[in-house]
């Protein structure tokens, strides 16, 4: 049987990051803060397999693009104040 929890002092700042969250998932804010537990809570394993399969994956997607370090400095710096 589910259970209410009533959550007390969170933070401005962590309060906003839910809610951003929660609207760019399409959630509620419960509904977006269960997945954030369960995330945290019980996250999943992955072989490592998979791992390395995604990972290679990933490489192949990115053989085509080539940075320089002067891009890698723009893309670190973005939304940075």
């Amino acid at each position: 049987m589910p259970t209410t929890l009533t959550l007390k002092n969170i933070p401005d700042v962590v309060y906003a990051r839910l809610k951003a969250s929660a609207e760019m998932n399409r959630r509620s804010l419960n509904s977006e803060a269960i997945m954030c537990l369960e995330t945290v809570l019980t996250p999943q394993r992955t072989p490592p397999s998979e791992r390395l399969a995604r990972a290679r994956g990933l490489r192949l997607q990115m053989a085509d693009n080539v940075f320089t370090a002067h891009d890698i400095d723009t893309f670190k710096s973005l939304g940075r104040p």
